[in-house]
C-alpha cells in the first residue's frame, strides 16, 4: 500500500480510536492483556461477515459523540467489526492490539478499493485517453474562439425575413379611371428585411442596445393602406435604425436615454398580438401609439413582487419625433417650439397572463408659418396645423388636425394558462382629442383592434392568429362639418408554422377596407396574400 493512502485512513481511525484509549495512564499499564477478546476481533474483521451498518450495533446510539465517525468507517469503508455478543464496546478502554486489528482491517479495505479503481482504469484505458484528448481539444477551442471573438460584451442576434405574395384591389380599373395611376401595383414579388440586434452591457443589468437594418421593400407592403408590421422600405443599405442605453436605478426603477427611439420602447408591451399589418402593432398603431424614430429619454418604474404575482408599472417618457432632435436650427432640437414633441405615459397592472394598462399621450407638433407671394408681390401667411408627423396610422381627415392632439387609450389582454380552443385575447381602444383651430380640421380621432391567438394550434408550437378592427385612427368629429364619414376596417388571418427552432414559415391573408376614410378612392379596398419566412440565428 502506498504512504499516502495510510496517512490519509490513519487520521479517521485514530480519531476514533484515541478518545477511547486510555494511553499511558496506570489503569492501562495495570489492564490484563486480553488476548482472546483480540483474537475474537481480528477473527470477526478478517470474516467475510462484516457489519455493514451501525445499528447493526445494539450499544451504539445516535446520541453518542462519536457516533457519525463510526458510521462514517462502516459505511465508507466496511472495516469496522465488533464482539460476538453483537456489542461495539465504545466505553471500554481499547488495548493497542485492538487498534492495531482495526487500523490493519481499515487499511485493507483501503487497499482493496483501490485495486479495483486501477483494474477500471486499465479497463477503460482507451475510453479515457479519448475523453482526455476531447478535453484538450475542447479547451484550444475555448482559447481560439476567446482570442478572436466579437467582443467580451456585447451578444449578437440576428434575423432574416422574406416576403412573397401579392396585393388585389377591388376595382384597380375604377381606381385608376377615378385618379390615373393611383392603383397600379399588384405585382407577385419577393423581398426581404434583414435585422441585426446588438446588445451590449456593461454591469450585466445596463443595456446598450443597436439595431442594424437593411431591406429592398419598395413595393405595396410599404404603402399607407396595406403597410406590413415587418416592412422595412429601402435599397438594401444597412444603417442604424435604432440606438439606446438603459439603465437600473433604485428599487424598480429604470432610465432609459436614445439618439434612436420610439416611445413604445419606454413602457411595458401592453398586449400579446404580433400582428401581419403595421395597423395592428401594439393594439392600435395610431393615435396613442404611432410615432416615428426620434431622440428621447424615459422613466420605467415597475412594483418589486414574487415571479408570476401581478405588479404595478408606471411610465413616462419624452421624444423629439421625426429626428427633429437632432437638428440644428434654433426653433427646433430636443425641445423647440417647432419641434415635433411627443410624450407619453403609461399605468398597468398585471403578469405575463393578462395586464391592463391605461395610456395618455400629447401630440405637440410644432406649428409652421407659411408665407407666399402673389403676381402682385403682396405676401400672405398662414399657420400650419401641425400633428402630423406624430400621429402614427391615420385617415388623411385624421391627420388634419389643431395643434396640439391629446390622446388616451385604454390596452389589455388575457391568455389561457393551458393551450387549447380558447384562444389568447389582446385588444385596445383609443380616441383623440384636438383644438381645432381652422374650419375643416379635426377636433376628434378614435381607432380599435381586437388580436387573437391560437397557441399549439393544430401541432405543438405552431400559432394561429386574427386580427381585426380599424386600419387606423379615423376622424370622428370635425370643425364645422360635424361628424365625417370616415370610419375604415381590416382584418388579417396567419398561421405560424414552425419548421426548427430557427425557421418559421408564416403564411397570411388580409383585407383592408377604406383605409383612408372619407377620401377613399373607389376599387381602392385591397385584398393580399404572402407567405413570410422567418431566419434567426
Amino acid at each position: 500500500m502506498k504512504l499516502f493512502q495510510q496517512l490519509l485512513v490513519a487520521p479517521a481511525a485514530l480519531g476514533l480510536l484515541a478518545p477511547l484509549a486510555v494511553v499511558n495512564s496506570p489503569a492501562a499499564h495495570a489492564a490484563e492483556l486480553k488476548i482472546n477478546s483480540v483474537s475474537d476481533y481480528t477473527d470477526v474483521a478478517d470474516s467475510e461477515e462484516q457489519v455493514t451498518s451501525i445499528t447493526q450495533f445494539s450499544d451504539v446510539y445516535p446520541t453518542d459523540w462519536a457516533y457519525q465517525a463510526l458510521a462514517s468507517l462502516i459505511e465508507r469503508y466496511g472495516c469496522v467489526a465488533g464482539y460476538p455478543n453483537g456489542t461495539f464496546g465504545g466505553n471500554r478502554a481499547m488495548t493497542r492490539y485492538e487498534a492495531a486489528a482495526l487500523l490493519n482491517a481499515c487499511l485493507d479495505r483501503i487497499t482493496e478499493v483501490t485495486d479495483e479503481l486501477r483494474r477500471l482504469i486499465k479497463e477503460f484505458e482507451r475510453e479515457l485517453a479519448i475523453i482526455r484528448g476531447r478535453v484538450d481539444g475542447l479547451e484550444a477551442r475555448v482559447g481560439e474562439l476567446e482570442a478572436t471573438q466579437f467582443s467580451t460584451t456585447t451578444k449578437l442576434k440576428g434575423q432574416a425575413d422574406f416576403f412573397t405574395g401579392g396585393i388585389k384591389y377591388a376595382d384597380r380599373d375604377e381606381c385608376n379611371e377615378e385618379e390615373p395611376g393611383e392603383c397600379t401595383s399588384d405585382a407577385f414579388n419577393f423581398s426581404y428585411r434583414l435585422t441585426l440586434n446588438l446588445n451590449t452591457s456593461f454591469t450585466g443589468k445596463d443595456l446598450l442596445y443597436t439595431r442594424l437594418r437593411a431591406g429592398n421593400m419598395d413595393n405595396q407592403w410599404t404603402q399607407t393602406d396595406s403597410y406590413l408590421a415587418d416592412a422595412k422600405k429601402g435599397d438594401s443599405t444597412l444603417k442604424v435604425d435604432k440606438l439606446w442605453y438603459t439603465f437600473p436605478f433604485g428599487s424598480g426603477f429604470k432610465a432609459t436615454v436614445g439618439a434612436l427611439i420610439e416611445n413604445y420602447y419606454m413602457i411595458e408591451t401592453p398586449t400579446r398580438y404580433k400582428p401581419i399589418l403595421k395597423a395592428f402593432k401594439l393594439g392600435g398603431y395610431g393615435a396613442v401609439l404611432g410615432a416615428s424614430t426620434g431622440q428621447g429619454f424615459g422613466v420605467q418604474w415597475r412594483q418589486q413582487v414574487s415571479p408570476g404575482e401581478p405588479a404595478l408599472n408606471i411610465a413616462a417618457n419624452y421624444v423629439a419625433d421625426g429626428g427633429d432632435g437632432a437638428k440644428g436650427d434654433s426653433k427646433e432640437g430636443l425641445f423647440g417650439e417647432n419641434t415635433d414633441a411627443y410624450f407619453l405615459s403609461q399605468i398597468g397592472y398585471g403578469n405575463r397572463q393578462w395586464h391592463i394598462s391605461a395610456l395618455y399621450a400629447l401630440k405637440n407638433a410644432g406649428q409652421k408659418e407659411v408665407c407666399v407671394t402673389d403676381e402682385a408681390g403682396l405676401e400672405s401667411c398662414s399657420i400650419s396645423s401641425g400633428a402630423k408627423a406624430a400621429m402614427g396610422y391615420s385617415t388623411p381627415r385624421a391627420k388634419d388636425l389643431g395643434h396640439p392632439l391629446s390622446a388616451v387609450g385604454l390596452r389589455g389582454y388575457w391568455s389561457p394558462i393551458d393551450s387549447g380552443w380558447i384562444p389568447s385575447i389582446s385588444a385596445g381602444i383609443d380616441f383623440g382629442f384636438a383644438d381645432g383651430q381652422f374650419d375643416g380640421n379635426a377636433e376628434a380621432v378614435k381607432g380599435w383592434m381586437v388580436g387573437l391567438n391560437w397557441k399549439d394550434a393544430f401541432m405543438d408550437g405552431n400559432k394561429l392568429g386574427v386580427g381585426f378592427g380599424s386600419y387606423s385612427s379615423y376622424a370622428t368629429s370635425v370643425k364645422g362639418q360635424g361628424w365625417p364619414d370616415d370610419e375604415n376596417f381590416a382584418v388579417e388571418v396567419y398561421y405560424d408554422f414552425r419548421v426548427t427552432d430557427n425557421i418559421q414559415v408564416t403564411p397570411a391573408i388580409f383585407w383592408v377596407d377604406d383605409a383612408y376614410g372619407q377620401e377613399q378612392l373607389p376599387g381602392q379596398n385591397k385584398f393580399g396574400g404572402l407567405v413570410k419566412t422567418t431566419f434567426k440565428f
